[in-house]
């Protein structure tokens, strides 16, 4: 049985009980971690392949080691021209051991860190008062302009602004041009 699995954005054919040398990971030595996005798992004669990833399916390895890698000489010359550049670099890497290749109904590792979601502010627009009885009226239609607005690139918002007569749209991102059109 084996699995073609991504791991630190390289692509990696991997078996049960497999050595590893992968870029640096960021859990400690010792610890256990979990790759779900497997692309392509072989069982015997069934071969499943993912559309990109195989849903359910994951490979378990455990980090063994930190290390770095061979030194790598990178040298440049032009010939006739006196330009000699000499440099190098030794990449960092961790050693893994694949401990198991689960086909279905994989369920993610419990990390101890917690992850507080990120909320974002709302724009001052949307908190300004309304300032005559056009723009109230306005603004009741809005919810329903501001879904489509979500939708339309900045070059299309940029265009509405103009048409509305907004000052200094030009120089506006995505999210001031939704605030200011709604």
């Amino acid at each position: 049985m084996y699995a073609i699995v991504e791991i630190a954005g390289q692509q990696f054919k991997v078996a049960k009980d497999q050595k590893v040398f992968v870029h640096r990971l960021p859990e400690a030595e010792g610890e256990s971690v979990q790759f779900s996005n497997v692309l392509l798992l072989e069982d015997g004669k069934d071969i499943t392949v993912g559309a990109p990833a195989i849903k359910g399916a994951a490979v378990e390895a455990k980090v063994i080691k930190h290390l770095k890698g061979d030194k790598v000489i990178i040298f440049k010359k032009k010939r006739r021209k006196g330009y000699r550049v000499k440099n190098g670099h030794r990449q960092y890497l961790s050693e893994i051991v694949i401990e198991s290749i689960v086909t279905s109904g994989a369920k993610p590792l419990v990390k101890s860190t917690s992850v507080k979601p990120v909320v974002a502010a709302e724009p001052a627009a949307k908190k300004a008062a309304p300032k005559s009885d056009a723009t109230a009226a306005a603004k009741k239609v809005a919810p329903k302009a501001s879904e489509d607005l979500s939708s339309k690139t900045v070059v299309e918002l940029k265009d509405l602004a103009k048409a509305k007569g907004i000052e200094g749209a030009t120089s506006m991102k995505k999210a001031d041009l939704i605030a200011a059109l709604s």
